[in-house]
């Protein structure tokens, strides 16, 4: 595969320019920006329904109800009409592999967790994705998926007895508490890395930010 296009941002200094990298295309920065609306409106109806302070304050529960359903089915609107660009699906394949530098930089951000990162295990490689993002975005979907389905179980009372719609509320709202705090650790990480955002913000990394997060990709991994 080869190395991604170095394509200058529109308005960027030479030597700006010089120093930065193609990361993300504009379908892969409207899905992102899309699906993150989505969640966040899903995520903030959620509370409004199950949190009483914000229940109280809101009011209007059947909007809320409303809103809470719809955005929730529109998940994964974003991603399927995204599907239309290549650089997306490319994307999508990547998340969806681990080789062997995966495990290297899981066993790498392990040792660092400990506080006992040295030496070679503290190296962590990573392609375009690096293995955190992908252990995320797998169980991101797959979590996306059981809350669309115990959800639709909940809303449309005829397709399921009530002994299945009983175990589809108890999982959806124990997996809504799970997401809710697995999505706060993802904030937590991006606001920790402002380049980052960045890339998703304009498209471009700057190339030393690439070469120290994301060799391989950087090399055409």
């Amino acid at each position: 595969m080869p190395p991604p296009s170095e394509r200058p941002r529109a308005g960027a200094l030479p030597a700006e320019a010089a120093r930065r990298v193609h990361r993300f295309g504009p379908s892969q920065r409207w899905a992102h920006r899309a699906t993150a609306a989505l969640m966040g409106v899903c995520v903030g109806s959620a509370g409004c329904l199950y949190l009483p302070p914000l229940a109280e304050l809101v009011g209007r529960r059947h909007l809320v109800v409303t809103v809470h359903e719809w955005s929730g089915l529109l998940l994964v609107v974003p991603v399927l009409l995204g599907l239309v660009s290549r650089a997306l699906r490319a994307d999508l394949g990547r998340l969806g592999r681990f080789g062997p530098h995966d495990r290297v930089w899981l066993r790498g951000a392990l040792w660092r967790l400990r506080g006992r990162g040295r030496g070679s295990e503290d190296r962590r490689p990573a392609g375009k994705f690096n293995a955190g993002q992908k252990l995320y975005a797998g169980w991101l979907a797959g979590a996306a998926l059981v809350m669309s389905g115990t959800g639709l179980l909940m809303w449309q009372t005829g397709l399921a007895p009530l002994v299945l719609r009983t175990g589809a509320t108890f999982l959806h709202d124990w997996l809504a508490l799970t997401l809710g705090i697995v999505l706060a650790g993802h904030i937590g990480m991006a606001m920790r890395d402002p380049e980052a955002r960045r890339g998703l913000r304009t498209g471009s990394v700057d190339r030393a930010w690439a070469e120290r997060e994301h060799p391989l990709w950087r090399h055409g991994g």
